[in-house]
């Protein structure tokens, strides 16, 4: 297993806090997201290209070189045993031309995984495992990515289940209206 990194957990939170308003009109305006920019961010600042139904555009810099992607946050967040503490979890679809990589689509949970364990991701009646590091989880076989990004364009709705390093359950439902636009977008600025 080939650890893929993907872009850096302070891009991201950058462009969470940039327009998550918009993002999740279900969630209260004055909901504030706190996450706070990991070390080695850079303080990158990414742009903001469009806002797409429950997803966003982006693009920006990391180590140097230019990235794109489509982010959102789940629209119903539940763990087991109920109301456990965690940090925001977000999706991300991301490309990095100079390292050729088109839609590679990770996961930061909120909290940290448990050891040695796998995520799992279910798009309508399509599944999909997820290796796990930290707090991020990734595609466990490559090669159905691109499946992986057809079904999330088709469907409308997305689940993400994990389980934390104190053993919480957790359920994350993220809704994929808009999704394709973003990708659409961010595409066509990362050539």
């Amino acid at each position: 297993m080939t650890l893929r990194p993907g872009l850096s957990h302070g891009l991201i939170a950058a462009a969470a806090m940039l327009s998550f308003s918009s993002l999740a009109q279900a969630q209260p305006s004055s909901e504030r997201i706190r996450v706070a920019q990991a070390p080695g961010g850079g303080g990158a600042q990414p742009t903001l290209l469009g806002t797409y139904g429950d997803w966003g555009a982006y693009s920006g810099n990391s180590g140097g070189r230019k990235v794109c992607f489509a982010l959102s946050k789940p629209t119903k967040a539940e763990t087991e045993p109920p109301n456990r503490p965690r940090d925001p979890s977000y999706m991300f679809v991301s490309t990095r031309p100079a390292e050729n990589v088109r839609n590679e689509v990770s996961i930061i949970i909120g909290y940290g995984f448990k050891p040695s364990s796998e995520a799992s991701v279910e798009i309508g009646s399509a599944k999909f495992s997820m290796y796990t590091q930290n707090d991020g989880a990734w595609i466990k076989n490559a090669a159905e990515e691109q499946r992986m990004i057809e079904a999330m364009r088709k469907s409308g709705e997305l689940v993400v289940k994990g389980t934390s390093a104190r053993g919480t359950q957790t359920t994350d439902r993220y809704s994929l209206k808009g999704l394709g636009q973003a990708l659409d977008r961010t595409a066509q600025e990362c050539k």
